[in-house]
């Protein structure tokens, strides 16, 4: 498994981490398939794919806790990082959300705690001082930031006094390549990393059709690889970017683990940006 710096610190991450959208549900509590979520985590784990995120208003929070039974006993070397939602951006909210975010994860501390998407109503310097506070008594480590135009990346690193955002967590995929704009060169700038969630489009790319796809899977097997893995490492061309693709399948964690030990030529990402555009 390769690993890239986090942001500007001295922390590295995996290149291919384990997302949890619909593991304990998605927006209410599912336990029906708890074992299944817990299995596929322990698996990304044993694969080296030691980047676990999830969010409180994943399963309304029972996501936290499906991570926390799949961590018992493993959490050591594992980076995990949870989200906190808009209804909770102001002081005393974020604080209070944290706290429990902590206690269902089964945690004294976060590595990552961001924030889920931007919410116009609370001053984001309000926010990012109870982000501060979360740093200064030991609840995370780092700051982040998800689905945060480059305007608001900015306000959000303004607003805080001597700690820095790390990272900003969009989606991209070949499917959904607007970070290319102004927010992947933009972290690139600025040092920050891009966390891609739904890098295989939302279960878009293993069905897709037509002459994008052909150049994909040409490329796929002449390489002897799957199509979802040759899509993953075209989003882990940039040096700034990790990815954390669902997947509850054992043959599917297997294969995203794998993205993580090769890298897909300059020739063939320049083809499927082409094939893609």
């Amino acid at each position: 498994m390769q690993f890239r710096p986090l942001g500007r610190t001295q922390e590295s991450i995996p290149v291919v981490g384990l997302g949890t959208w619909g593991i304990g549900g998605e927006m209410g509590p599912d336990s029906s398939r708890d074992d299944v979520g817990i299995q596929a985590l322990r698996l990304g784990m044993d694969l080296e794919m030691k980047f676990i995120d999830t969010a409180e208003m994943y399963g309304a929070g029972h996501s936290e806790e499906v991570v926390a039974r799949a961590l018992e006993g493993r959490r050591e070397g594992v980076f995990v990082a949870s989200k906190v939602s808009p209804r909770h951006f102001a002081y005393d909210d974020m604080l209070a959300a944290a706290k429990r975010s902590l206690k269902r994860l089964g945690l004294k501390q976060m590595d990552l705690y961001q924030l889920h998407w931007p919410n116009p109503k609370i001053p984001l310097s309000e926010t990012m001082r109870a982000m501060e506070k979360l740093v200064d008594d030991g609840l995370t480590r780092y700051i982040g930031v998800s689905n945060f135009s480059v305007e608001q990346m900015k306000e959000a690193q303004q607003s805080l006094s001597h700690e820095k955002i790390v990272s900003n967590q969009v989606e991209f995929s070949l499917i959904d390549r607007s970070a290319e704009a102004r927010i992947l060169p933009y972290c690139q700038k600025e040092g920050l990393t891009l966390i891609a969630y739904s890098p295989l489009g939302q279960g878009k790319i293993p069905r897709g059709k037509g002459a994008s796809f052909k150049v994909l899977d040409e490329i796929a097997g002449r390489l002897s690889k799957s199509r979802n893995q040759v899509a993953l490492s075209w989003v882990l061309q940039h040096e700034s970017v990790v990815a954390i693709p669902k997947a509850a399948d054992a043959d599917h964690l297997k294969e995203n683990a794998d993205v993580g030990n090769w890298k897909l030529g300059v020739e063939d990402c320049q083809r499927l940006a082409k094939a893609f555009a």
